[in-house]
């Protein structure tokens, strides 16, 4: 529990380190604060991750200013990608890349059903969803629908976000399992 902890914790902190999206509108924004998550589920298992994920979205909370949608939406796909790498990494011991892209496909797909179903429904308490089209419109011309927001900005925004987390994964990964697998020795 105190592994998971100090991940949520980091996780916490990455969120504050948000830069933009190209051809996205402002609050689309990135991060890397599911990468201790995804780290975790490779480590100590799939719920493990996702563990980290609900901490750190609830920590979230107490700073939102998405009235908690924004949170339910990094949950959701952050979720997905650490419970899918999860699985295929820690319960299957298949390769960790094969883990890290199926995780970035999975948070991709979880995207596209619940930005449709459930998260641009809920934007629209803040926005109606004409303006909400008409903010994504201004940067990609040929958006004009729900599902065009979905197919040509959230799939696509989620895939990068997806690679570039288990890129810097596959990385550092590697270099973390010694520490915290408890197998560090005199380090």
């Amino acid at each position: 529990m105190t592994m998971i902890s100090l991940l949520a914790a980091v996780s916490f902190v990455l969120s504050f380190l948000e830069f933009p999206v190209p051809l996205s509108p402002s609050f689309a924004r990135m991060d890397l604060s599911d990468f201790p998550a995804l780290v975790g589920a490779m480590t100590m298992g799939p719920w493990a991750g996702v563990l980290v994920e609900l901490v750190k979205n609830l920590l979230g909370l107490l700073s939102t200013s998405t009235g908690g949608v924004g949170e339910l939406a990094n949950f959701l796909m952050g979720g997905a990608m650490v419970y899918l790498a999860g699985m295929i990494y820690y319960k299957n011991h298949r390769p960790a890349w094969l883990a890290c892209l199926t995780g970035a496909i999975g948070m991709a797909i979880m995207a596209a059903v619940t930005n449709y179903f459930i998260l641009l429904p809920l934007f629209e308490t803040f926005m109606p969803l004409d303006a909400l089209i008409a903010s994504f419109a201004e940067f990609i011309p040929f958006i004009h629908t729900k599902l065009d927001v979905v197919l040509w900005n959230a799939i696509p925004f989620n895939l990068l976000k997806g690679l570039g987390i288990a890129l810097v994964t596959l990385v550092v990964y590697p270099k973390l399992t010694p520490v915290l697998r408890g197998t560090n020795k005199g380090r």
